[in-house]
């Protein structure tokens, strides 16, 4: 049965003129006329039936339909782009390896590892694409993951191979002339939160035998690199694993003013999923991230 999809040349046209708003732009973009571009435009919306743009005196502007297709047509192009450019860079081999990773870890603990990797298996190439949450392999090209958390993902094998102990940390300049506090004195500055990780502080207070009522208050961030970079700038004390901060402790715009820790009850887990277990390339890169965390 024939799909009912467009052509990727009028998709191109459409995603350009709605990502400048301006045929003009687009046609410029694409090396076309603008009477071009138009007539892309027209076939499109003849096509789909529904209105992208309203015309005007002034120039063109999305319909809601148009700002709603426009997000979804950038998304696949964007996929169809970088799948594109994956089999060309790979040559079409079956030793690339698409993994989707956590962004601090696969940054600050996951990367400076790789040349290891390399030296070991040169002939895989480790593509990796941040992802934070689970997902639905059938719905991605990825053949793995390493992500934070209970490691309940179905159709996945997933094996944990480190775990997080955060500590306190926070600028220098926040708590000087001190250097060090007591474990009550964290109460008197502003808690700086994690997102994924929003019951760390209580998790922290309650190692010590706390109660504390605001242990969930205070300003969130998604990412690691965004907490420790507001807790260099002085908004706060936060809770970050020190192996995901080392260059901003070495250099001091860190300090942790408190030492004391505590094992995180998720960890990091490999996520093998159920169609790659035969997959070579897969188990040789699983087993070497395994031989490099940290023993259970």
């Amino acid at each position: 049965m024939r799909r009912k999809v467009p052509s990727t040349t009028v998709l191109m046209g459409f995603e350009a003129a709605a990502r400048h708003v301006s045929f003009t732009e687009a046609a410029e973009e694409l090396s076309l006329t603008q009477s071009a571009i138009c007539r892309q435009i027209a076939s499109l919306e003849e096509f789909l039936g529904v209105k992208l743009f309203r015309r005007g005196r002034q120039g063109v502007r999305l319909t809601e339909a148009g700002h709603n297709y426009h997000r979804l047509v950038a998304q696949r192009l964007n996929e169809i782009e970088r799948d594109t450019l994956s089999v060309m860079g790979n040559h079409g081999t079956e030793n690339a390896l698409e993994l989707a990773v956590v962004p601090t870890f696969g940054t600050r603990w996951l990367i400076p590892r790789l040349r290891r990797f390399k030296a070991l298996h040169p002939n895989i190439t480790v593509n990796m694409t941040n992802k934070t949450r689970p997902f639905l392999f059938s719905d991605t090209p990825f053949d793995a993951a390493i992500y934070f958390g209970d490691g309940e993902w179905s159709g996945t094998e997933t094996t944990v191979f480190m775990r997080e102990r955060p500590v306190p940390v926070c600028s220098p300049d926040l708590i000087g002339p001190k250097t060090t506090l007591a474990y009550e004195e964290i109460l008197d500055y502003p808690l700086l939160q994690q997102t994924t990780r929003p019951y760390a502080w209580r998790h922290w207070f309650r190692s010590l035998d706390m109660r504390v009522e605001r242990d969930m208050s205070g300003q969130r961030y998604e990412l690691f690199t965004m907490l420790a970079e507001a807790a260099a700038h002085g908004m706060g004390i936060a809770l970050i694993p020190p192996f995901l901060i080392e260059r901003e402790l070495e250099a001091g715009q860190l300090i942790v003013p408190v030492s004391h820790s505590f094992q995180s009850q998720g960890g990091y887990h490999f996520v093998l999923p159920d169609h790659r277990r035969d997959n070579e390339a897969v188990c040789l890169f699983r087993d070497w991230v395994l031989s490099e965390g940290e023993p259970e």
